[in-house]
């Protein structure tokens, strides 16, 4: 999807939402040099996959977390954890590095990609790319993940 597409997704299902224009960014350093409103909802978004490429995951946690991929594996219940390569995340998601996104799984037509959320967004909102990185979009959490449920995305909450 387009971040136009997008943008008509979220207002055709009510979604309210505030979209930011900005230069590309492709890491959490750089957003946050944007000095975006709400900083406390800011996220970073890693593609992960497990050491058969059979398990690929998208985990969305707060930006000021480290991921600590041996704790997400076992709550995940997959084997050991990588991250997946900017091929599979065009392959699987349709997007380009520095665009990782939890909208990006709408694109996933064989719902491959499991989208873990941390659950400290449960109730809160949450800074989100719509599927380019030239661009942030912030709505609720819990709107994000009905919106991906409602849609066959393989959605959940993770304590990080």
């Amino acid at each position: 999807m387009t971040k136009q597409e997008i943008y008509a997704l979220l207002e055709g299902e009510g979604v309210a939402f505030t979209a930011v224009e900005h230069e590309a960014v492709y890491t959490v350093e750089e957003a946050a040099r944007l000095a975006l409103p709400h900083p406390e909802a800011g996220a970073k978004n890693l593609f992960l996959r497990d050491d058969k490429k059979r398990a690929y995951l998208l985990l969305v946690m707060r930006d000021d977390r480290e991921a600590d991929l041996r704790a997400i594996q076992a709550k995940a219940g997959t084997r050991r954890l990588s991250f997946a390569s900017v091929a599979d995340l065009m392959a699987l998601l349709g997007l380009r590095r520095g665009s990782v996104t939890p909208l990006g799984a709408l694109n996933d037509a064989e719902h491959r990609v499991r989208v873990l959320i941390d659950s400290a967004f449960h109730g809160r909102a949450i800074w989100a790319h719509p599927c380019e990185n030239t661009a942030s979009v912030l709505l609720a959490a819990d709107d994000l993940f009905r919106l991906l449920a409602d849609r066959g995305v393989r959605v959940e909450w993770i304590g990080i």
